[in-house]
């Protein structure tokens, strides 16, 4: 048998042109995938913070308008938690402006830019109670990222509330990096993980962690060591100038 007797068959032309064609529309329809994965990354991690932050922002400037008019004659702490939030926190470390903060800590809630209070599994107390812990959550990725920089936090640190009438200044003292997202004792009235074990005045951060994922939290705890009053100018306190 010659050499040339024992060369495979070449596949026929029409078997050629069909797996081309498939190769050819594979290609195509792994390119469209790519893209509109790539459109959904860009939608989920930039424009959702555009529309968030643009939501907050007009959220923000109506509470300010509401805080130019005349306080009520009797008012209470409760005065201070207007119709659209209680209040701006400032952290200089995450370098994230003034965020709105808000009641509720649903996505309905947070996905509109802002920072949120614990109302359940254990309910918040306020910066104007005479103890309890201030717990917030916030989105770190997408929604306007507000604790997306939370490893930026370390002991020290200031973390300032501010309201209609007062300034609450807090110092940072521990951090959890990462912890279930079942574990609600870091929003306990004493959140014994950051070490501390009688009542006082504090403050917790939580959001998710590793960065892009939910699977972990990840908490900040600060404690109250002042407060200042606001004056007519609104004068900034030390720690945010």
């Amino acid at each position: 048998m010659s050499r040339a007797s024992r060369r495979p068959a070449a596949p026929p032309v029409g078997s050629r042109s069909v797996l081309a064609g498939f190769l050819s529309l594979l290609g195509e329809v792994l390119i469209t995938v790519g893209l509109v994965l790539g459109l959904f990354v860009a939608y989920s991690l930039w424009w959702t913070n555009v529309l968030a932050d643009r939501q907050a922002a007009a959220r923000g400037d109506e509470i300010r308008r509401q805080w130019q008019d005349p306080a009520p004659e009797q008012a209470g702490p409760g005065a201070l938690d207007t119709r659209g939030g209680v209040g701006f926190l400032h952290v200089p470390a995450m370098k994230n402006g003034e965020v709105l903060v808000k009641a509720g800590t649903a996505p309905d809630v947070l996905d509109d830019g802002v920072a949120g209070y614990y109302t359940e599994p254990v309910k918040s107390a306020l910066p104007w109670d005479e103890k309890g812990n201030f717990s917030l959550a916030a989105h770190r990725d997408g929604h306007g990222a507000k604790f997306h920089n939370i490893d930026k936090v370390k002991n020290g640190d200031a973390v300032v509330f501010e309201t209609r009438d007062t300034w609450y200044v807090y110092k940072v003292f521990a951090e959890l990096r990462q912890t279930s997202k079942y574990n609600t004792d870091v929003i306990n009235a004493v959140p014994k993980e950051s070490g501390k074990t009688a009542p006082g005045r504090y403050i917790t951060l939580t959001t998710c962690t590793p960065v892009y994922t939910s699977k972990y939290r990840y908490i900040v705890w600060g404690e109250l060591v002042r407060t200042e009053k606001v004056d007519a100018k609104r004068t900034l306190p030390a720690e945010l100038r």
